[in-house]
């Protein structure tokens, strides 16, 4: 097949593009930076310069491809204006360029889109959204772009995404690597997790299944744990032993209206603001990966232990920790 990736030189855009050079598919890339886009080259990417307000490399990208995996995005903006116009403007300038081109269309999108979920029921892509930060509206508006065009669209709303070439749960790495690590909360909130080579076969998996046109999946682990239990994890694929300072929700938006003023006062965006408070606080952020196994037969190979063994090694042999 032949497939256009946005967002292609990050995290899950370069473990997506190494999943479709495995099976043999042609690749173009949207890049803001071709200097940033070495892996591509060598993995022989067919590359565009260009972002998602510039028209015509849109136009250009999206000719003669049969599917779009979108993956760019913004998880940090000084403004929810901001969190818009990349990803509801951004994600509606690409369909615009896909008229008359592909007709197969992934999104990746958030659980942050959907909401959290209760505590012992995870959830499955069907349920009304209830975003609770300006990112996951966001995010939710650019589901809502794709859902009113003509396009075969699927829209996959990962959970937290940790792997190789990470740069936010690397944070938590490196506060392992100290011995003590803050901790929203008393630890009990409930999480899903994806590997991001994991996710890569589940966005395949997805843009190659006629079943999936029209859904809305959480392409996650089926395993559940608590935030406490994933910092242990954590320190523990290092060989560490921690000590968790657990914060309450009023010092955390203390703490976090800090950096984020600090982030907007020297114009550097952040994901650590007092917003993102309404997500570290609710009990549980949990998916359910059968409707996407259903339906495609994917299901996520690494465990939380067996992925956060292998982004230590990777981080280690890379000289990131």
């Amino acid at each position: 097949m032949r497939a256009l990736v946005t967002g292609g030189t990050g995290f899950v855009g370069s473990h997506l593009v190494e999943a479709l050079v495995r099976r043999g598919d042609t690749i173009t890339a949207l890049v803001r930076s071709p200097a940033r886009a070495e892996l591509l080259k060598s993995l022989g990417v067919s590359l565009i310069q260009g972002d998602l307000h510039d028209t015509a490399a849109l136009q250009s990208a999206a000719q003669s491809v049969d599917v779009v995996y979108h993956v760019a995005g913004l998880t940090a903006a000084t403004d929810e204006p901001g969190f818009l116009r990349a990803n509801r403007d951004g994600t509606a300038n690409l369909i615009a360029a896909c008229a008359g081109g592909p007709t197969r269309f992934v999104l990746v999108s958030s659980m942050a889109a959907g909401g959290p979920s209760t505590p012992g029921r995870p959830l499955i892509g069907d349920e009304p959204a209830s975003p609770v930060t300006a990112y996951g509206r966001s995010k939710l508006a650019g589901e809502t772009a794709v859902r009113a065009s003509a396009l075969a669209w699927t829209i996959i709303r990962p959970p937290m995404v940790y792997g190789p070439r990470d740069t936010e749960v690397l944070k938590v790495f490196k506060l392992a690597r100290t011995g003590i690590v803050p901790l929203f909360g008393d630890g009990s909130q409930l999480l899903s997790a994806v590997s991001g080579p994991d996710l890569a076969t589940a966005l395949v998996a997805a843009g190659t299944s006629a079943a999936s046109i029209g859904r809305t999946y959480y392409a996650c682990h089926d395993e559940t744990f608590t935030s406490g239990e994933f910092v242990t994890r954590v320190a523990a694929s290092l060989g560490k032993r921690i000590r968790t300072v657990h914060l309450p929700l009023g010092l955390a938006r203390l703490a976090l209206g800090i950096t984020g003023a600090a982030a907007r006062i020297t114009g550097k965006a952040t994901i650590l603001t007092a917003d993102k408070a309404n997500e570290f606080f609710q009990p549980a952020w949990t998916g359910s990966p059968a409707p996407l196994l259903r339906d495609t037969g994917w299901s996520a190979a690494q465990s939380l232990t067996e992925g956060l063994t292998a982004t230590a090694l990777w981080y280690r042999e890379h000289g990131w920790i």
